[in-house]
């Protein structure tokens, strides 16, 4: 399957008593939405986005709905990246040549 990045800035990071229960929600939810995801690794990380997610499903439309699932749980910005494995790109820059 392939595999997607997802980016997301938290709506209001201040709730931290709440931050625990809201991530459960929105991965129950996307979990019943799309029961085929494939989690990979899950991030609090520095910086402008509050989180990163990298995960596999079936298509791009399915990684839309995670985006989308992520803004109506509370984060005011999502941004969602396609992940070529590393190797694989080395053979599309072999079929250049």
């Amino acid at each position: 399957m392939p595999k997607y990045i997802l980016a997301t800035k938290l709506q209001n990071p201040d709730l931290v008593e709440k931050r625990k229960e809201q991530g459960e929600n929105w991965l129950r939810l996307v979990r019943e939405r799309i029961p085929d995801i494939k989690w990979i690794a899950h991030y609090a990380i520095l910086g402008p986005y509050d989180f990163l997610d990298i995960f596999e499903v079936k298509n791009e439309q399915e990684a839309a709905k995670v985006s989308l699932l992520s803004r109506s749980a509370g984060a005011i910005f999502a941004e969602t990246w396609t992940a070529i494995p590393y190797m694989e790109f080395l053979e599309l820059v072999d079929d250049l040549k």
